[in-house]
């Protein structure tokens, strides 16, 4: 019975040499690649780690310039984070508030250029259209309308649908488009949260180019027809 296992367990061992012998390298070379794999994976997940880490410090450098308004600093601190982290949210957002202190100190030629990078280059949708919206009301402001169209055509998040009515509706005011511009303001109306302020504003573009702002319905409506 020994005899007979052990014979057995030698057919086994030459069958696995066989095999190993005709396909040992394949699955080494297989084994080496998912090995690679994996690591090269931890190693861009903690190079991604370190770069957010990186930006982040810099965005709040951005940020404690911004706020204390020195234009220099905040150029500086700007030039880095877009230079090295260019598709970072910190990036992004840093161009955002960097846009912002330019366009307060006056600078709108370098606001306009600083969200026209972002639009280009940050490395979420969204925020490329945050930027786009932004820059589409500094190129209405400055009368380029044509940029401001094209630019506003570009904004393709349905979350930013009604915004882009009221810059639409502000693009058609300019235009000397009166029923267009109405009929913007009016999307824009209905699209947004009746709690924003900013809605109120909308309607006093309504009613300044003689539209109806639609009525809201009474708070006690839905109960009075259940009764």
């Amino acid at each position: 019975m020994a005899s007979h296992l052990d014979l057995e367990e030698q057919e086994q061992l030459e069958a696995l040499k066989a095999f190993w012998k005709q396909w040992g390298n394949l699955i080494s070379w297989g084994l080496t690649a998912v090995l690679l794999a994996y690591a090269s994976w931890v190693g861009w997940n903690w190079w991604q780690r370190e770069q957010g880490a990186k930006a982040s410090a810099l965005y709040e450098q951005l940020s404690n310039q911004v706020e204390a308004g020195d234009v220099d600093k905040a150029n500086a601190a700007f030039a880095v984070l877009k230079e090295r982290f260019p598709s970072t949210v910190a990036a992004a957002q840093g161009a955002l508030l960097q846009a912002r202190l330019q366009h307060d100190k006056q600078n709108d030629d370098g606001a306009r250029a600083t969200l026209a990078w972002a639009a280009q280059n940050a490395g979420d949708a969204l925020y490329q259209d945050l930027a786009r919206l932004r820059l589409a009301a500094l190129q209405i402001d400055a009368k380029q309308l044509d940029e401001a169209g094209k630019t506003l055509d570009a904004v393709k998040a349905p979350d930013f649908a009604a915004l882009v009515a009221d810059r639409r509706g502000d693009l058609a005011v300019l235009q000397s488009k009166p029923d267009v511009a109405k009929a913007e303001y009016l999307k824009a109306y209905q699209g947004m949260d009746k709690t924003l302020d900013y809605r109120q504003l909308v309607g006093a573009k309504l009613a300044s180019l003689g539209a109806a702002v639609p009525e809201e319905p009474a708070a006690d409506a839905g109960k009075e027809s259940g009764k």
